[in-house]
């Protein structure tokens, strides 16, 4: 419901380029987009019959309409909710500018503040409620319906401050002027399929309570979308730089009182929370993601606060790239939001219709005849809107969902070779023990070597300690040290040929034990917590790094603590 903030105000934004005419056109155009929400609305209702298990459009196309087919559903939506963010951040920021002018020069900075604070207090484990969202979401709906009745009652603006004149070198009114404000319009649309995506997560029964929720949310938003487009076309509303459309319309139907900044402050909530609804759907869906092999499995792995922080990370990394290069401006990224969601939309719907032909249980021809016609809408509007929107943004979507697709499939592609390589699936032969080489990389004699030697004497009795004899050390000192110390371990000195130890102890390694295991135990020093970790050589990590590179090299990593 808080697309009402920025759905007006993008077909306002577009029909002001042919003056006042243009504006008169709000409400046919808002009757057309609350047409296709009813036609959404009983659609998706049949979603959340048919798979009361959530998922929404990726659900649909995985059981229906196949793996490629809901790799597509799954980009568009990461597209969404990464667009979500972003949109409900920009719109929230503007609408408190809106209420203090003052801070309108530091719009991205507030945005980027109000990211990271989401952001983080996800990583937390911070977890909303139904009840969390209950207060401002009735606070905001009760607010826009007092906008709505108090300026419908009202004969003049209750102020004068709505907007500039619109440029005399206005536009014709045409059908592709039209065209262009639907599909701008059309931003206001997302969300619909939140529901469904969501079933599992209402109380039994499950399904009707869904529906129901559905069939509120469209009530309410098309209630909302009419009220607004109405006011704006009697208020002869027009965009103005740094005063949001919401905010000129509550400033002419309440005045400039204590009533418009509950609404401008119930819109900045409510627009946070819905930017808080993708931390709880993105990394949700990228672990799903992640077990059936399409994206990395780190997504899948949560931290000890149950929170998939690669998830979290990558939507919060990836919103604030759009908020930089937006500047922090929701109508630059409002074009770019409904591309995604018809993609999503159209989707579900075909995948409805296989369903329906599939199952063909009583009512399956009307069933898709809604789907049929709802999939026929959502793909022309979806036609529209990349059309008219391509050059001012879309075409980046256009690009983001195929290359989302392509990595998606060959992240599978390559797990498919891991998994063949690992004999999943196979009843493997009995393990048989091997001989096995154990080395020891030694830089000194000290208590260190000594606690690396004992676990390597431990693991076998063919064990061999490695020196590397670096540039400007002084190896006599050293042989005589160990001669003294004088341990039942073979010590072979290797000649450094790269500054480094890594290499030389890889290639010993490599050369003479052919056929054999090989087991390198590397000791180190771990240094307290804090910056301190800055402070060893790391010449270990350096060392593994190349073990790790060899077949039939097992890495033993001792840490030795601190006092």
């Amino acid at each position: 419901m808080a697309s009402v903030a920025y759905g007006p105000e993008a077909i306002v934004l577009v029909l002001a380029a042919a003056g006042a005419a243009g504006l008169g056109f709000t409400l046919p155009v808002t009757l057309a987009i609350v047409l296709l929400l009813a036609v959404l609305i009983a659609s998706y209702r049949q979603v959340i019959a048919a798979f009361p298990n959530g998922g929404g459009a990726y659900a649909v196309a995985k059981e229906r309409l196949g793996h490629r087919t809901s790799l597509v559903a799954a980009a568009s939506l990461i597209v969404d909710y990464v667009l979500n963010v972003a949109v409900s951040i920009a719109a929230g920021v503007a609408a408190l500018t809106s209420a203090f002018p003052g801070l309108f020069g530091c719009t991205v900075w507030i945005c980027l503040a109000v990211l990271a604070g989401i952001t983080v207090l996800n990583l937390y484990g911070i977890r909303e409620s139904a009840r969390a969202f209950m207060a401002p979401t009735v606070v905001f709906v009760l607010g826009i319906c007092a906008v709505i009745v108090a300026g419908l009652l009202r004969s003049e603006p209750a102020t004068v401050a709505t907007g500039a004149v619109v440029s005399e070198n206005a536009r014709t009114i045409g059908i592709l002027l039209l065209l262009k404000a639907f599909s701008s319009g059309c931003a206001a649309l997302t969300g619909v399929e939140a529901i469904a995506n969501a079933v599992p997560s209402f109380a039994a029964p499950k399904v009707k309570r869904a529906q129901r929720a559905e069939v509120a949310l469209g009530v309410l938003l098309g209630i909302m979308l009419i009220g607004l487009a109405t006011l704006i076309e009697k208020f002869s509303i027009r965009p103005l730089d740094g005063t949001t459309v919401l905010s000129q319309l509550t400033e002419a139907a309440l005045g400039h009182g204590i009533g418009y900044y509950i609404v401008q402050f119930a819109t900045v909530i409510l627009l946070a929370l819905a930017a808080n609804t993708s931390y709880g759907g993105l990394p949700t869906l990228t672990k799903i993601l992640a077990d059936d092999n399409c994206l990395p499995h780190r997504f899948a792995v949560t931290s000890p606060r149950q929170v998939y922080r690669f998830g979290v990370l990558a939507l919060g990394i990836s919103a604030a790239v759009l908020l930089v290069a937006s500047e922090g401006n929701m109508n630059a990224l409002v074009p770019l939001f409904a591309i995604g969601v018809f993609v999503g939309f159209t989707i579900a719907q075909v995948g409805m219709v296989r369903h329906w032909l599939a199952t063909r249980i009583p009512g399956w021809r009307w069933r898709i005849g809604l789907n049929g016609f709802g999939a026929l809408l959502t793909f022309v509007a979806l036609v529209v809107t990349t059309s008219m929107k391509f050059t001012e943004g879309a075409w980046l979507i256009v690009l983001v969902l195929p290359l989302l697709v392509v990595g998606m499939e060959r992240v599978r592609r390559t797990y498919g070779r891991i998994d063949g390589c690992r004999g999943v699936g196979c009843v493997p032969a009995e393990p048989r023990a091997t001989e096995t080489a154990i080395v020891v990389p030694v830089s000194e004699v000290s208590e260190l070597s000594r606690e690396a030697l004992s676990a390597a004497m431990s693991l076998g009795r063919d064990v061999t300690a490695l020196h590397v004899c670096l540039p400007g050390e002084n190896i006599t000192v050293f042989t005589k040290e160990w001669e003294a110390w004088h341990p039942d371990v073979r010590l072979l000195l290797l000649e450094d040929g790269d500054s480094t130890v890594g290499g030389p102890v890889a290639r010993y390694v490599r050369d003479n034990f052919a056929g054999r295991r090989k087991v390198v135990v590397i000791a180190e020093v771990e240094p307290p917590a804090g910056w301190n970790h800055v402070l060893p050589s790391h010449r270990s990590d350096e060392l593994e790094r190349e073990l790790r590179k060899m077949n039939d090299t097992v890495v033993c990593h001792l840490r030795v603590q601190t006092a």
